[in-house]
Order: structure tokens, then sequence, then C-alpha cells
């Protein structure tokens, strides 16, 4: 009979370990700063938001924890994508490239990130868009959905709305 093998664990990151203990004490943890947390939900979106944590931006590399290998996985297709459109909202040549790591991404963290009241991009709207928005959603017989797709591109005009006005100046 061969010997047994004993079972190889992997060691965990340090930072990981502190996070957890700190976490487990009550300690407040230190995390990527809010408007970070904000905008790159708002360039990957709700469903990548949340299972993903971005850390920290150093020499043009953001740091960003994914909640599975296969998150990391798909994440890497998409790399030059989130760039493009995270630099678009954060400034433009801020990061030149994604660096994921497997790693802890806590269940409500995106919601948490700062949300901009629906009303604050409505003053960006004009009457044009507000008649082709209606005359799109009238077909649409759901309510929630209805709404949904009404914020939906209530922000997306008007974020256009405001890059157009602050590249304006």
């Amino acid at each position: 009979m061969p010997p047994r093998r004993r079972p190889q664990f992997k060691p965990l990151p340090i930072a990981d370990v502190l996070q957890k203990i700190m976490k487990k004490q009550g300690i407040p943890v230190a995390g990527a700063s809010t408007s970070l947390r904000r905008v790159w939900s708002e360039a990957v979106g709700p469903q990548i938001a949340a299972q993903t944590l971005p850390e920290q931006i150093r020499r043009g590399v953001l740091s960003v924890k994914v909640a599975s290998s296969v998150w990391m996985h798909q994440l890497q297709f998409l790399k030059k994508d989130i760039i493009q459109k995270f630099n678009s909202l954060y400034g433009e040549g801020t990061v030149e490239k994604l660096n994921f790591s497997i790693g802890e991404v806590p269940a409500n963290h995106a919601e948490n990130a700062a949300v901009v009241p629906l009303s604050t991009w409505v003053s960006f709207l004009k009457e044009r868009d507000e008649r082709l928005m209606a005359e799109s959603l009238a077909a649409i017989n759901d309510p929630e959905l209805k709404d949904i797709l009404q914020r939906v591109m209530i922000r997306e005009i008007s974020r256009r709305r405001f890059l157009q006005r602050r590249k304006g100046r």
C-alpha cells in the first residue's frame, strides 16, 4: 500500500488573512475609495460589479479582486473593453492594465457604492430625448421592465450629454 499523501494547501496572501481577522474583530478595513467603486460599477455593469471588487490603481494598473476563477477567466476576454469604458468615466489614460486576482468579494459591496440620484441625470435631458424615450417605451407593457429601461435610457443619454459639455469647456 503506497504512503498517504498529505493534502497540499496553498498559502493565502497575508492581506486576505489580515482582512478576515480584522473583519472578525469588528475593525474597519480600508478598501477602495467610493469613487473608484462607483466608476468601476458603472463601467462594468451591476452583474460584473457584484462579482468583483476594485482595490487600487497604482502606476496605471487597476487591481481587482474577483469572486471565482470562472469570473476571472471571463473577464480576461473583456479587458480591453473594460479599460476603455473605465478610462472614459474615470479619466483618459488612468488605467493601462487590469490585474485580476481571486479573493473575497463582499456580497453587498456593489450596493454600497455611491449612487447618483436619477434627478441629477434628468437635468441633462432635452425635450427630444424625452419624446424619443416615451415612444420607445410605449410598446412595453410590464411596468417594472419599463421603469428599469427608462432609468437606463435617462442615465446613458444624460451621461453622454454631461461628457459632451465637459469636453466643450
